[in-house]
């Protein structure tokens, strides 16, 4: 529970969207209380994830666990565009609506009447939202890992040995999702001052530009290109850095700080390290940082992941055991953000909550 629940309640969305991005939108606002209509192409069988699904699942069952993951608390409309008076259906539903989301392909929303320029005139009101791959005017198809590869992203992901790889979810379709939840919720606010809607759309190509943070001021301000390095850091040394202990587990440090690091330090019995010359600022151990990792990782050998994780819990030091999901499930924080739902056919759904933010001043 977020604390804002029914915030959005009595507010109304028509999703015309299919695969991640457009659908992690409508779900944002159906777990915050929205009524949530998904029209899917019946002509298709739906949106295309329904199909998409792991070895082990039922080929029968009109549904897949990746579709699940966005698809929580809707109502599904199986229509058929090209049929006028099915198309007509979705209409009415959109003259009381407060919210469409559309990620149509170039051209195609206008071919049925649904593109913001046919709405505005009828439904002032309305907040028009939409995805595209590369912006309103290049129709140009576009998914998730194609972006990845244009903008960056799988040139730098990897390890420095080995061949550039994706990340492993679709980050660049949530990350353009996260845009256009928060678009969406300044044109409401805009409408809430003005009493009219408007048309606010992103792009996966300018959500995923947006975000590399970093790694793009790293070019900009001094023309590094940023190369594979598994997930070490270019610019703190040592972080992301992974160790193996004396039980054979995996841990993986975050020391962001001077401090962090030179509690690591203590913890692992190496007060040496601190004033080594070759390692007392980050600027050195960054340029010195094969040698230092050949000194962590011998001390990490000699512990136990359990004693190490003690030592720096209390030493407040950033440093993780890696988990699978299987683990990562049976902590009780991540259970608490499982949103489960009663299918058709009796069966349980779960997915992740997509709002995870939460009401801590109830005044």
């Amino acid at each position: 529970m977020t604390g804002f629940d029914k915030v959005f309640e009595g507010l109304k969305v028509v999703e015309l969207a299919s695969v991640l991005a457009g659908p992690a939108v409508g779900m944002f606002f159906a777990e915050l209380g929205a009524q949530v209509l998904k029209v899917e192409n019946k002509a298709t069988q739906g949106d295309v994830t329904r199909a998409w699904k792991l070895p082990k699942e039922d080929p029968k069952k009109p549904w897949s666990a990746y579709f699940h993951a966005v698809n929580w608390n809707k109502t599904y409309l199986p229509l058929d565009l090209k049929t006028p008076a099915e198309c007509q259906q979705v209409l009415q539903h959109i003259a009381d609506a407060d919210i469409v989301i559309s990620n149509f392909k170039s051209g195609s929303a206008a071919q049925f009447g649904l593109d913001y320029d046919s709405l505005k005139l009828r439904f002032p009101q309305l907040i028009y939202a939409s995805i595209t791959a590369y912006g309103q005017h290049k129709p140009k198809p576009g998914f998730d890992v194609a972006i990845q590869a244009e903008t960056g992203w799988i040139y730098m992901n990897g390890e420095a040995a080995g061949a550039p790889v994706k990340m492993p979810v679709a980050l660049i379709d949530l990350l353009a999702a996260h845009q256009l939840k928060e678009g969406i919720l300044v044109a409401l606010l805009q409408r809430q001052r003005s009493g009219r809607g408007c048309h606010v759309t992103t792009s996966l190509f300018d959500a995923s530009i947006a975000s590399l943070a970093n790694q793009a001021s790293n070019w900009l301000n001094l023309q590094h290109v940023p190369q594979k390095m598994g997930s070490q850091h270019p610019n703190i040394a040592p972080y992301g850095d992974t160790f193996t202990t004396k039980d054979g587990k995996s841990l993986i440090l975050a020391t962001g700080t001077q401090k962090h690091f030179e509690q690591l330090c203590k913890c692992l019995a190496l007060p040496a390290i601190i004033e080594d010359p070759r390692f007392v600022t980050n600027a050195l151990r960054l340029q010195n940082r094969d040698m230092l990792i050949q000194k962590l990782a011998h001390a990490f050998s000699q512990w136990t992941a359990e004693e190490l994780l003690s030592r720096f819990e209390k030493a407040q030091v950033p440093v993780s055991p890696i988990r699978d999901l299987s683990e990562v499930f049976e902590l009780p924080q991540a259970q608490a953000l499982v949103l489960v739902e009663t299918l058709p056919d009796g069966s349980q759904s779960q997915r992740v909550r997509t709002a995870v933010f939460q009401k801590v001043d109830t005044m």
